[in-house]
């Protein structure tokens, strides 16, 4: 027994010799390196895959932006929550995080925050099939969540001191969809996210919508360790006062956060009146495009009018433009040298649907194929071989559009883009997108005639 003893004892004498883990060793200077390393996260308000496949979004482009001026390379991290981040931030893993920040009084004892650059408020969304909080006393009781580590959960933390009752759950995600989400199926009852998240998501709810607002406003700004290097912490501050004064915030802001028309439901009326009276001015165009692609005119004229109502003039925030909307990395690709030409824009947006059904897995087979072609045009093929690969994993089938519509959705949620090859996407934002066109071509389908082209051979056109 004593020898037993004196065994264990050793054991617990080389157990307590284990080096605990040494924190990863913090980033050189950017002073030093020329290399800025920022923390982030996926979402679209922060850092995503565009449909060419390119990093974008509000901070990349601001980092981006900021990083050139100054002559530094930008190294993002991209993390999965806000604890996650802020843990890195304070082991000094990166010169600074720009993430959609609040600047919150607990935050602010452990970091330090540059310029703010928006100005934004804590909205309470309900579900629009049910009754309608009008305060926090109408949520206790509810189902009520909010992204961890978020200013939301400070102020309810705040709020319980003054109302008994009051829970909620806080979930480690990237940002506050995956909790809209939630909503729109009832799964809680309310969530409480900043007003530029539902600005950018409402399209996609309908039935959500905004029960109240917290009145006091909060601001968005990028976080630094509390000893940042001084002349970084210069450099951002003039950055900032810069983009400020000369407008490059401003049209930032437009360009992510600006209202669109784009997902407007299916207006029927709409479209009939305009194939009176505009269609007609470019059916020439559709036509040809149809004998160069092979692609049924009248779907080509879908996206058209899903994409500008067949306004060839169309400029969205984004920078899209033309009759088919196109991106000016799509339109160089496609041979364009004016997007705002009604015949270029039409001929090069059926050839690169065309170069996208092509590409499709040669068991897709038809409708299918050009379903999920539209799907890619809208949000890149990348993506889409994403979704097809969720829906594989759901043991859903890959080559039905049928299914692959039901994961496209979930590109939105951090649970899922972060096991897939291109991360997060607006995935139900082309799930609109397909759906629309194909409505629309339905509609022209019954009201406008076939294009059968007139091919004569060499006799023929003789006799």
């Amino acid at each position: 027994m004593r020898k037993l003893l004196l065994f264990t004892f050793s054991l617990l004498l080389v157990s307590c010799d284990v080096p605990l883990p040494k924190p990863p060793p913090p980033v050189a200077p950017v002073s030093k390196t020329g290399e800025l390393v920022v923390l982030t996260h996926n979402g679209p308000t922060t850092y995503y895959e565009n449909p060419n496949g390119d990093p974008t979004g509000f901070e990349y482009d601001l980092v981006t932006l900021f990083a050139r001026e100054a002559g530094y390379r930008v190294k993002f991290v991209v993390e999965n929550d806000l604890d996650s981040l802020f843990k890195k931030l304070s082991q000094h893993q990166a010169h600074f995080a720009a993430a959609g920040i609040t600047q919150t009084d607990a935050l602010k004892e452990r970091m330090r925050f540059g310029p703010p650059y928006l100005k934004v408020t804590q909205q309470v969304i309900y579900n629009t099939d049910t009754i309608k909080p009008r305060g926090f006393a109408d949520l206790v009781g509810a189902r009520v969540a909010v992204v961890a580590g978020s200013s939301a959960a400070e102020t309810l933390l705040d709020m319980r001191q003054r109302i008994s009752g009051l829970h909620w759950t806080e979930v480690k995600t990237e940002w506050g969809e995956d909790l809209l989400d939630e909503l729109s199926k009832s799964a809680v009852d309310a969530v409480i996210v900043n007003s530029n998240e539902f600005d950018i998501a409402q399209n996609l709810y309908a039935n959500l919508g905004v029960a109240f607002e917290i009145k006091r406003p909060d601001q968005l700004a990028w976080a630094f360790p509390k000893d940042v290097a001084p002349d970084l912490y210069a450099q951002v501050q003039a950055f900032f006062k810069r983009i400020q004064k000369d407008g490059t915030l401003k049209r930032l802001m437009e360009r992510y956060y600006g209202h669109t028309d784009r997902l407007e439901s299916a207006d029927v009326a709409g479209i009939l009146e305009r194939m009176k009276d505009t269609l007609p001015k470019y059916l020439r165009y559709f036509q040809e495009a149809e004998e160069l692609t092979g692609i049924d005119w009248r779907l080509i004229a879908a996206i058209g009018y899903q994409e500008s109502h067949w306004n060839p003039y169309a400029t969205s925030p984004t920078g899209v433009r033309g009759l088919m909307m196109m991106t000016g990395d799509t339109a160089d690709r496609m041979g364009v040298t004016d997007r705002l030409d009604p015949r270029q824009s039409i001929i090069a947006g059926a050839k690169y649907l065309a170069l996208l059904v092509d590409a499709m897995p040669s068991r897709v087979e038809e409708p299918d194929r050009t379903w999920m072609a539209l799907a890619a045009y809208n949000q890149g093929q990348g993506h889409l071989e994403d979704a097809r690969v969720l829906a594989q994993r759901h043991k859903l089938n890959p080559l039905a559009w049928s299914d692959v519509k039901q994961t496209l959705p979930l590109l939105a949620r951090s649970e899922h883009h972060g096991t897939v090859k291109h991360g997060y996407c607006r995935g139900g934002e082309a799930v609109v997108f397909v759906e629309n066109i194909r409505t629309y071509y339905d509609i022209l389908v019954k009201y406008q005639r076939p294009y059968k082209p007139l091919l004569l051979s060499g006799n023929e056109a003789g006799a």
